[in-house]
Parts: structure tokens; sequence; C-alpha cells
């Protein structure tokens, strides 16, 4: 059956970035429902992102657009051109290779909810926009801009 029971879908907290990138997103909470329904080609991940968390580290895709749809609260989009207030109802859209980077803090005083769509093409890389960070799709690692692997903690 193809109905997806959000309540037993694993939540996972955090980023998975190295230390100190990780620290704003420590209490971000994500499920992958698009792995939970057995999809292929693009992830659709249910956000839960609280009071003075961020999405993201500021990134942009090389290969992949990206798409976000709020449901619940508020968060701030932070992109190059600045900043917008997006609301529930609200959604926005981040096409590859722009080199715009962009990422969502939640400055309210509730817990934000959204959805995150991308597709999941192995030829990605993201590139932090702010931080000497970036990851490919094809191994998951996050590596120095220029390559070099973080130290191991």
């Amino acid at each position: 059956m193809p109905r997806i029971n959000v309540a037993a879908v694993q939540k996972l907290k955090g980023s998975g970035y190295p230390a100190p990138f990780d620290t704003p997103c420590a209490d971000r909470v994500r499920q992958r429902l698009g792995e939970a329904g057995s999809l292929g080609d693009f992830g659709v991940n249910l956000m839960h992102l609280p009071p003075g968390n961020w999405s993201s580290q500021r990134h942009w895709h090389s290969h992949e657009d990206e798409f976000v749809y709020v449901l619940e609260g508020e968060v701030v989009l932070v992109e190059d051109e600045g900043e917008t207030v997006l609301r529930a109802g609200d959604c926005a859209a981040f096409p590859k290779s722009t080199g715009n980077g962009h990422h969502m803090i939640n400055r309210s005083e509730a817990m934000a909810v959204y959805l995150e769509v991308g597709s999941r093409v192995i030829d990605d890389i993201t590139t932090c926009s702010d931080v000497d960070m970036m990851s490919a799709n094809a191994d998951g690692r996050f590596v120095r801009k220029d390559g070099t692997p973080f130290a191991r903690s």
C-alpha cells in the first residue's frame, strides 16, 4: 500500500555536518518520507525546525533542484538577495546551478514545519556559501572546498 505512516518514519535529529558547522542545526528534525515510500528519483522530507535553529548551512546545488513548502509557523529565507519571511502556505524554489546559496532560520517563538523536496542526482555537489564546506552526493562526505577532509573529532 502506498500510504506512508508518518508517525512510524524515523526522526533524524541534527544535520550530520562536522563541528562547528552542525551547531546551528542541532535540534532540527527530519523525516525522510520519500525514502520511506521507496522513491528513487526525488526525495521528500518533513522538517521540524525549532525556534533559533537553521535548516542547514547556506548552500546551493550543482545538479539538483530544490523546493520547500511551509506547513506551519514561519521561517526567514536567507539568500544572496537578502531575507524573506515565509509563512504557512508559502513556498520557494531553488533551481540547480544558480550559485545562490539559501537556508532558512526559525526566528519565531514557535515550531516551524515544512516539506523539502529535491531531486537525487548522483553527480550533485552541494556547496556552502558562507563556510568552507561542500559535499558530493556520490559519497555523502563533507569536505573543505579544496577537497581536504575534516579532521575526525
